[in-house]
């Protein structure tokens, strides 16, 4: 599979729109919300275009009850997937198109994944550096999706130590 990289495009937030309607009515009331998170959720951040979606739910063990109903949508579960606590579905085989990241309300997840968003909707300079990172490492990595990960590692684990920290002085 190769990694991708584009410029931003207005249509992701319509499709996570429709996505996530799809995902409300298979949730129902388990559902608390549903986030679009990831770099598609962020207006001018270059991407790979598969839009993460987070879903947080009451319970996250009852989560797998409805994996019928997600296969049906398109989507393959994967279980935790290398998160604990986490549920994992993607959709679109080699051509991902949607990925879907459902964590518990009390998950520490679900504010590291806002906190990481919402601090690049307000610091347009960082998402810039990160941006132009992704599309480097997409260059240099087209075909090895582990080493493209590698190379943003430490940029994300230090922008998400202090998105985190601005998240919390603003809530």
């Amino acid at each position: 599979m190769k990694v991708v990289v584009t410029s931003y495009n207005p249509q992701w937030s319509g499709l996570f729109e429709l996505e996530a309607a799809k995902i409300s009515e298979v949730f129902g009331e388990e559902l608390i919300a549903v986030h679009h998170i990831g770099s598609t959720s962020v207006p001018g951040l270059k991407a790979k275009p598969i839009i993460d979606i987070m879903p947080v739910v009451r319970d996250i063990e009852v989560v797998d009850k409805f994996n019928d109903k997600m296969v049906a949508l398109g989507y393959e579960p994967m279980g935790e997937f290398g998160i604990s606590g986490r549920r994992f579905f993607r959709k679109g085989g080699d051509e991902r198109t949607h990925h879907i990241h459902i964590f518990q309300l009390d998950s520490v997840d679900v504010e590291r994944h806002l906190a990481f968003r919402d601090f690049f909707r307000q610091h347009s300079d960082d998402a810039k550096r990160y941006g132009e990172l992704k599309q480097l490492l997409s260059e240099r990595y087209s075909y090895n999706i582990e080493a493209y990960i590698d190379g943003k590692n430490d940029f994300v684990k230090e922008l998400e130590q202090k998105a985190i920290k601005w998240y919390r002085e603003r809530n």
